[in-house]
């Protein structure tokens, strides 16, 4: 069972599927702690209501300051809008979910909407998730699992975040579990460099 952090920045959607998905059994994980970088992050309030430890701090070095307190074997960025540098013993063991299917519509300044927006803008007939280790660039890092869904000609943006979040909640845990099988090595091993 993996340990986990989760770092958030706003209204704590994942963290509600992740502390779900624990709950009924599904999600082989436990989170140690939660911390966000919005001092008034509503993530925050249901981090403490379900009784995880959380706080706030900004940047990465007040953050690993916070994480070195507890056991953690991943760390993962749930709608965490900064760029993170882990403690060198979690370098690899960060997690991320993206709202698109890498290598499209990611990198820098692609997050929430504007990917949806992107997808809508070029037509495209599907989108998805993918969730992957994250390193020093953004969305470069191994992928995990992806998960497609399928686009409508009249879908809006927020019909196509939707189906996005939807598969979301079933691709994070899916591949924390993953994670959880086989090993956080096997991951980094499969990349060719």
């Amino acid at each position: 069972m993996l340990k986990m952090a989760v770092l958030l920045s706003g209204s704590g959607r994942t963290l509600d599927n992740f502390h779900e998905k624990i709950e009924a059994g599904s999600l082989q994980a436990e989170i140690q702690t939660v911390v966000s970088n919005v001092a008034d992050a509503l993530g925050l309030e249901k981090a403490r209501k379900y009784g995880y430890p959380a706080f706030f701090c900004e940047g990465s070095e007040a953050t690993n300051n916070i994480l070195a307190d507890y056991d953690i074997d991943v760390i993962c960025l749930a709608g965490y809008l900064k760029l993170y540098t882990p403690p060198q013993t979690l370098q690899k063991s960060v997690i991320n979910i993206h709202p698109s299917l890498i290598p499209s519509f990611c990198g820098q300044g692609y997050y929430g909407s504007s990917v949806h927006r992107a997808v809508k803008e070029r037509g495209c007939m599907v989108s998805g998730c993918t969730v992957h280790f994250a390193n020093e660039i953004y969305d470069e890092g191994p992928i995990i699992l992806q998960k497609c869904v399928e686009l409508g000609y009249d879908d809006s943006v927020d019909t196509i975040a939707s189906k996005v979040f939807d598969a979301e909640c079933e691709a994070f845990p899916e591949a924390i579990n993953r994670v959880n099988e086989k090993g956080v090595e096997f991951f980094w091993q499969r990349v060719v460099k």
